[in-house]
């Protein structure tokens, strides 16, 4: 395995990290360059130079979309009478397999919070809020102390660097619920109601939190901004070995010799990152399948190793890069019941507002059930490839269920096989036509 040497000019977001993995605090993180960035900002740009600044850079989101950062930063109106605008980090890192957000916050606060305060700046929002995942008690503590700390240092608050900027940071810890990841379904919870996805348009740039514009980024994506700030433009683009700028933190976990995540340049191949830096698979064990970015990623196999880990690479190879914390899965995993873990939590995190989501994932769950217990019947194979058809990108409200559908149409792609053993082998004779219908050319639309 390799041993990584942190440096400023290469892991600009974990080089402060210490060994021990006790929290960096604001002596320590000033120390070495903290909050100048921020004081750059403040001291001797304008907003639209931060944001062409930002943009020039290629910083893309961090949370799974890979949107143009400064594109979405340019998207806030400009109308200087729009006094009231806030500036949100998703912190609800719910999506199974990643905790990369959670090692920023309990190690790095002020980083982020540096993050904050120059997105702040750029998009004249005098607050902003950390909507967080309740599930994180360490991260919220820290980032408590954290903000305490830069409130007392007047990196928060009023007139912050003596400029005429003030700024006021907020931490809220959502219910914990997977939906509240899309941008729109956070705003509805964070103003107390029922954490559903709005309708798009008018999008949270023009219409977000209370009626008010709003941008909404990712925790590692705000993280990267005092870097850019400081070290510029090209050295962003040297640092990556892709057309992707910058670094990413990925990592792998399921049954490898050293399961955790690296900061590492864009570009990077899959099969680096496990057999380097994850020690490869446990002894006795062969990969099976891996997906590049979280849970809602499609499958891909070892053939697809080679990959560089970089946003249109994985997409070409028929899945996401997601948040690059990627999951191996080994030979002896039945497909098939791991489909039926991850479709479970993907019924049960459905916000039920829309109707293809709220019925066709717990029938998912029912038919893989059924197969996993060799129980199956034909045509159920087909079924659930109508279903991921149905649940597709724009069939459904938001992106949840075309998510939820991404691990199953993959495995089915792949493992077809796996699927096929838990058909039962009674004869399509046996089976009782639904008003006529056989079962294997059932659509959602006969039911629903």
């Amino acid at each position: 395995m390799k041993t990584v040497t942190y440096n400023a000019e290469t892991h600009p977001l974990t080089w402060r990290l210490h060994k021990d993995k006790t929290p960096v605090w604001i002596n320590d993180y000033c120390k070495k360059n903290g909050y100048k960035g921020a004081e750059k900002a403040l001291k001797s740009m304008t907003p639209d130079e931060i944001i062409s600044l930002i943009k020039e850079s290629g910083l893309k989101g961090r949370g799974g979309a890979g949107f143009p950062t400064g594109v979405k930063w340019s998207l806030m109106p400009k109308e200087e009478s729009l006094k009231v605008r806030y500036i949100i980090c998703n912190a609800d890192e719910m999506e199974p397999g990643t905790y990369k957000d959670r090692l920023l916050m309990e190690q790095m606060p002020h980083q982020l919070i540096e993050g904050m305060l120059i997105a702040a700046f750029a998009l004249k929002s005098f607050r902003g809020y950390i909507f967080l995942r309740c599930e994180y008690i360490e991260a919220a503590t820290n980032l408590h102390r954290a903000i305490i700390e830069a409130n007392q240092a007047n990196f928060l608050g009023k007139n912050i660097f003596g400029t005429d900027f003030s700024f006021e940071l907020i931490i809220h810890t959502g219910a914990g619920r997977y939906i509240c990841g899309e941008e729109t379904a956070l705003i509805n919870s964070l103003e107390g109601r029922r954490a559903n996805p709005r309708s798009k348009p008018p999008f949270p740039a023009n219409i977000g939190v209370w009626g008010k514009p709003t941008c909404i980024n990712n925790v590692e994506t705000i993280s990267n901004t005092p870097a850019i700030l400081l070290n510029g433009v090209n050295w962003y683009h040297n640092i990556s070995n892709s057309e992707d700028a910058g670094t990413k933190i990925m990592g792998f976990s399921g049954k490898v010799k050293n399961p955790g995540l690296w900061e590492l340049p864009f570009g990077i191949t899959a099969q680096e990152i496990l057999e380097d830096y994850a020690g490869g698979m446990l002894d006795g064990l062969q990969l099976k399948a891996w997906q590049p970015g979280g849970a809602s990623t499609d499958f891909l196999t070892s053939n697809h190793l080679h990959i560089p880990m970089e946003f249109s690479s994985i997409s070409k190879a028929g899945s996401r890069l997601g948040t690059a914390m990627a999951m191996a899965v080994d030979d002896k995993i039945s497909m098939v019941s791991l489909l039926v873990n991850i479709e479970e939590f993907f019924a049960r995190e459905s916000c039920g507002w829309c109707t293809p989501c709220r019925e066709g994932l717990p029938w998912t769950v029912k038919i893989l059930r059924a197969i996993d217990n060799k129980q199956g019947q034909p045509g159920d194979i087909e079924m659930l490839q109508q279903i991921c058809n149905q649940l597709s990108s724009g069939k459904t409200f938001c992106a949840h269920a075309p998510g939820a559908i991404e691990p199953l149409q993959s495995a089915i792609k792949y493992f077809r096989e796996e699927f096929e053993a838990g058909i039962s082998l009674r004869s399509f004779n046996n089976f009782k036509s639904i008003d006529g219908i056989q079962p294997n050319t059932l659509n959602m639309n006969t039911v629903l």
